[in-house]
C-alpha cells in the first residue's frame, strides 16, 4: 500500500523547519503543583499532598505554538493576557521557546487564564481554574486585530485555537477569518463553541465530543460520524474535516469523499492533556510543508502519540516523530 511512504513523510518533516505559522486564540498558563501523598487529612476525607515542586508551562494557543517550534517550525502567537504575574510568566516562557511575545495584547483588569493542577504519583487530584469567559473590551479586540495584521506578511498559515475562554468572540473570529481569506492564508481551526465564524477555513479539527456538540448529532456509528462531518462542512462552507478520536486515531473527511480512518500507534497513555494542541500544530505544519491531508493526519497522529506517553502539557519533537514513523506506517498498512 503506497499511501504512506517513509521517505516522503520524512521529507515533509524536514520541510517543516521552513514553515512559519500564526496561532490565534485563547492562551493559558498551565501550572502543576507536584507532591507525594501518604495519608488522608484528619480534617476531611481528602489526601494530604506534601509539596515537592511547582511547574509552569504554556497552554492553549501558546501550547500550539510551542508544539510548532518543537516540531521544527516557527510560530507567532496573537492572544490576550492579563496585566498580572501569570501574563508576565507566559511572556517569559514564550521568549524561552524563541517565540516573539510582542504580538500579545495586555488587557488591564482581565485575568490571564490559569489552570492549576495538584498532582501526586503522576495522577491529577484536583484542578483550580482562574479565568474570565467574557469577551475582551472592544478596544482590546481592536489591538489584537492590529497585532494579527502585523503578523500576516510573515506567515504561511494560521491555526485558530478556540478554547472558549472569551478571546475569540464570534465577531472577532469572523473578522479575522475574512482577513486571512483575503490574504490567501489557509486556516486550521480547533473549535470549541461554534463553526460558523470560521467559514472559509481549510480544515476543521474537532475531537469526537466536539464534533457531536458542533453538529448537533449523536455519534455512535461510523455513519453517524460521516453525517456529522457533512453537516460541519456545510457550516464551514466547504473545507475538510479531521476528527480526532484519541486511541482510535483520526477520521479524515476530504472534500465530499467518504471518511478515511487513520489509525494511531498503540502506546501506553500517561496523560491526554495537550494532545489536541499537538495534533493541530502538526496538522497545520505538515499541510504547509506540502503534505496531503491524509499524510498530515498520519504525522499528527504520530506526534499526538508521542505526547500522550508523557505526563503534563508536553510536546513532540521532529526526531521523536521520525523515530516512530516506521511503526506507525506498518500499523496503518494493516488497517487502511
Amino acid at each position: 500500500m503506497g499511501r504512506f511512504r517513509r521517505e516522503r513523510l520524512e521529507g515533509i518533516l524536514e520541510r517543516m523547519k521552513d514553515v512559519r505559522l500564526l496561532v490565534v486564540g485563547d492562551i493559558v498558563l498551565d501550572e502543576y503543583v507536584v507532591g507525594e501523598v501518604d495519608r488522608v487529612s484528619p480534617e476531611a476525607p481528602v489526601p494530604v499532598v506534601h509539596f515537592r515542586e511547582e511547574i509552569a508551562v504554556l497552554g492553549g494557543a501558546a501550547n500550539v505554538a510551542r508544539n510548532v517550534v518543537a516540531l521544527g517550525g516557527q510560530a507567532d502567537v496573537c492572544s490576550v493576557v492579563g496585566d498580572d504575574a501569570a501574563g508576565e510568566r507566559i511572556t517569559s516562557l514564550l521568549q524561552e521557546q524563541g517565540i516573539d511575545a510582542s504580538y500579545l495584547t495586555v488587557a488591564t483588569g482581565r485575568p490571564t487564564t490559569r489552570k492549576t493542577r495538584i498532582v501526586a504519583r503522576s495522577q491529577q487530584i484536583v484542578r483550580l481554574d482562574r479565568e474570565s469567559l467574557d469577551p475582551p473590551p472592544p478596544a482590546v479586540g481592536r489591538r489584537l486585530a492590529a497585532s494579527v495584521e502585523r503578523a500576516i506578511p510573515n506567515v504561511a498559515g494560521v491555526v485558530f485555537e478556540d478554547y472558549g475562554k472569551g478571546v475569540l468572540s464570534k465577531q472577532l473570529a469572523a473578522g479575522l477569518m475574512r482577513r486571512f481569506r483575503s490574504a490567501g492564508l489557509p486556516a486550521v481551526v480547533d473549535p470549541k463553541a461554534s463553526v460558523t465564524p470560521y467559514r472559509g477555513a481549510a480544515v476543521l479539527k474537532p475531537n469526537l465530543r466536539e464534533a457531536e456538540r458542533l453538529s448537533g448529532l449523536a455519534i455512535r456509528r461510523p455513519e453517524d460520524l460521516a453525517r456529522a462531518a457533512a453537516r460541519l462542512r456545510r457550516k464551514l462552507g466547504g473545507g475538510d474535516v479531521v476528527v480526532t478520536k484519541g486511541s482510535q486515531g483520526m477520521t479524515v473527511f476530504e472534500g465530499d469523499g467518504p471518511g478515511l480512518d487513520v489509525p494511531t500507534l498503540a502506546r501506553e497513555v500517561f496523560d491526554v492533556q495537550g494532545a489536541g494542541d499537538t495534533a493541530a500544530a502538526a496538522l497545520a505544519l505538515a499541510l504547509r510543508a506540502g503534505a496531503g491531508l491524509v499524510e498530515a493526519a498520519m504525522i499528527a497522529n504520530v506526534a499526538s502519540g508521542v505526547v500522550v506517553g508523557k505526563v503534563g502539557t508536553a510536546t513532540a519533537s521532529a526526531r521523536e516523530v521520525r523515530e516512530m514513523l516506521p511503526q506507525a506506517i506498518a500499523a496503518a498498512q494493516e488497517r487502511i
